[in-house]
């Protein structure tokens, strides 16, 4: 079926629709350095949100998912866009459109928009910045707005973080909004500087492996880890110059570590620090082309997941440590913010299939369920699209 089709049948008195695309991330390593000041390694890949729009001649605005058909069309007015829980999904891009009118940019009409995402949902691919990028580019090229990305990007997390009211960094909506095809980005998430890094694999894929765990404990344990850091880097003030653990080296760290008074704290605050060095490693080794480096990396990261950070849980670690001793797999890791989501591996195309069935057969017997699979391509960030798509 094809989503135009789609729009015009829920919206049949609306004009010639056009339609929009903002992909989801994985981050091949760097994780939980966003909120610590350091790097992150995401990219942006071919899975993610479709948004098809017209303009209104009223200042109403029609929300209708494809994903949440039982929904129904969601009804909000450009006056009216307080977060409102009973419009459940539709927040995300009312809270895009209302931060956008509050930067000083004017909307004179309504829109009527039909979403669609086929990012998998609950997987830690970012499926909600995906929604707020796609709805930033649909306002600004239906309502000729003119938006700098970085600007764009600052609202989708500004939106995430005071809207939605989830604490999260800035990595999700900046890989979404300036994703680059066959290229990952370096990005320092205390000062935005960012780099972007040819990822050409040409004889492995990008192997996503989902749990499909529910991730309950997902939003508790990141808040929790988050004060952690924060008190583990207060402890580190009191004789340090430093405004984020992201500046330390690792031997800054241990010469250091024993200003931090909890144990437990030390181990986080020491995985933020190695991390964000492993991150800046792996830049170096892609650019290389050192793709077997990368991988060792990648394992390394998922190690001090489990070990340092205690967010992987039996799941992620069942996929993880039974791709690292499978032929072809140059490296395997938790991606996201743990406690179910996904796992990655970078995996040899002739081994592919092999690696799935082998990773399914244990995780089965395992943990009881399935994991799904999914090949991604490293694609680019939000745009309009002006060929039509198939869904």
């Amino acid at each position: 079926m094809n989503l135009v089709t789609d729009f015009k049948r829920i919206f049949p008195a609306s004009s010639q629709p056009r339609m929009f695309f903002a992909p989801g991330r994985i981050n091949l390593i760097g994780e939980h350095t966003d909120y610590n000041g350091g790097h992150v390694f995401p990219a942006a890949i071919s899975f993610g949100t479709y948004a098809v729009a017209s303009k209104r001649s009223d200042q109403k605005l029609r929300f209708y998912s494809m994903n949440f058909p039982d929904a129904g069309v969601i009804e909000s007015d450009i006056h009216a866009l307080d977060y409102n829980e009973a419009d459940s999904w539709a927040n995300y891009p009312k809270g895009m459109i209302r931060a956008i009118i509050e930067k000083g940019h004017q909307l004179e009409t309504g829109a009527d928009i039909l979403f669609y995402g086929n990012i998998p949902n609950g997987a830690g691919l970012s499926s909600s910045a995906s929604i707020e990028m796609v709805t930033g580019v649909l306002v600004e090229e239906l309502f000729d707005v003119t938006l700098d990305r970085i600007d764009m990007v600052k609202l989708g997390q500004h939106v995430e973080n005071n809207y939605i009211g989830v604490n999260s960094g800035i990595m999700d909506q900046f890989a979404i909004g300036m994703g680059k095809q066959d290229h990952a980005i370096l990005l320092n998430c205390q000062t935005l500087e960012y780099h972007y890094a040819p990822l050409v694999l040409e004889n492995h894929s990008i192997l996503i492996i989902n749990t499909n765990k529910q991730r309950t404990l997902a939003g508790s344990k990141y808040n929790e880890r988050r004060s952690q850091c924060e008190t583990a880097l207060a402890d580190l003030q009191e004789e340090l110059g430093i405004i984020s653990l992201g500046e330390l080296s690792k031997e800054a760290f241990e010469q250091n570590k024993h200003l931090i008074k909890d144990p437990i704290h030390a181990k986080r605050a020491k995985h933020a620090v190695y991390e964000n060095a492993r991150t800046l490693e792996a830049k170096a080794k892609l650019e290389e082309n050192d793709i077997q480096a990368f991988g060792k990396l990648m394992n390394a990261s998922h190690l001090s997941l489990k070990e340092d950070y205690a967010v992987t849980g039996e799941e992620l670690d069942t996929i993880v440590e039974t791709a690292w001793e499978l032929d072809g797999v140059v490296g395997a890791r938790m991606t996201g913010a743990g406690f179910g989501g996904c796992a990655i591996a970078i995996v040899e195309n002739a081994r592919l299939d092999t690696v799935k069935e082998q990773i399914q057969s244990t995780y089965k017997q395992k943990i009881g369920y399935e994991a799904t699979f999914y090949t991604a391509n490293i694609g680019d960030g939000a745009k309009e699209i002006t060929e039509g798509v198939m869904r």
